[in-house]
């Protein structure tokens, strides 16, 4: 059987890839199982410093994620169904989103629906030319479940969000760029590559630097203005004696003769 899921671990990436490319990578309720556990092998290895950055992405240059998989949820009747599938997802985002180093998703053509939901849990997208980005529940008589729905009012704006909710509305990639939904576009089917490249980059500098800059923006989303404050400064003394600034002042100050 072909895994519906891979997960791959290289100098301090982490890569998980949906891999359901004859479904444009829909999620059915396996698969999801699969990202929830992954995921938590993903936060032993952060403990461990095996692991400093998330990529995201779907197999195939078509599709990233195309939600979830509807002919499954076809046999999906009752709210109870309903309401366990969304925790499952929707705490496996969560736990993505709360992750203390970086997420990238490497976002290759279509983000529909639930897919949508995924990219918005990462912190950073990378996205090819060929990007199609939709929040397209209200086609289907639904609502975002897996949290999207908050994560785009927080990154665009009430009014915006709204906007893209009710129209249901498909987004290409240079528009999905003026939002500020993603980073950086990039050739088709370069999207994976791109984020990689931007995966090491990160892990060459400090890990301890890496989240404490993640957990002082997180601060500013979750927290009140006056408390995020106090976290940003309780974060800075203990890098201020850190080896990575030591040696850094050291080599400046050896640089100009002092």
């Amino acid at each position: 059987m072909i895994a519906t899921l891979n997960y791959t671990q290289t100098d301090g990436v982490a890569v998980i890839t949906f891999n359901r490319p004859e479904t444009h990578n829909a999620l059915d309720l396996a698969t999801m199982r699969a990202f929830a556990s992954t995921l938590d092998d993903v936060r032993a290895h952060i403990t461990d410093r095996s692991v400093r950055v998330v990529v995201l992405t779907g197999a195939g240059d078509a599709a990233f994620c195309a939600g979830g998989d509807l002919v499954e949820f076809a046999n999906l009747h009752s709210e109870a169904e309903a309401r366990a599938m969304i925790t499952i997802m929707g705490d496996a985002l969560l736990t993505l989103e709360r992750l203390p180093i970086p997420v990238i998703a490497a976002i290759n053509g279509y983000a529909l629906g639930g897919g949508s939901e995924v990219a918005l849990a990462c912190d950073l997208r990378i996205a090819d030319n060929d990007l199609r980005l939709g929040f397209m529940q209200i086609r289907r008589g639904l609502i975002p479940g897996w949290g999207g729905g908050q994560r785009l009012l927080r990154a665009i704006g009430y009014a915006r969000a709204l906007d893209i909710l009710l129209r249901g509305h498909i987004m290409r990639a240079h528009e999905a760029h003026d939002l500020g939904l993603v980073n950086e576009i990039v050739a088709r089917g370069e999207a994976l590559k791109h984020a990689l490249n931007l995966a090491h980059l990160i892990t060459r500098e400090d890990p301890n630097v890496i989240q404490s800059i993640k957990a002082l923006l997180r601060a500013g989303l979750e927290q009140p203005y006056e408390q995020a404050l106090q976290i940003e400064r309780d974060l800075f003394p203990p890098l201020w004696i850190g080896e990575q600034r030591v040696n850094s002042m050291r080599a400046f100050a050896d640089k100009n003769g002092s």
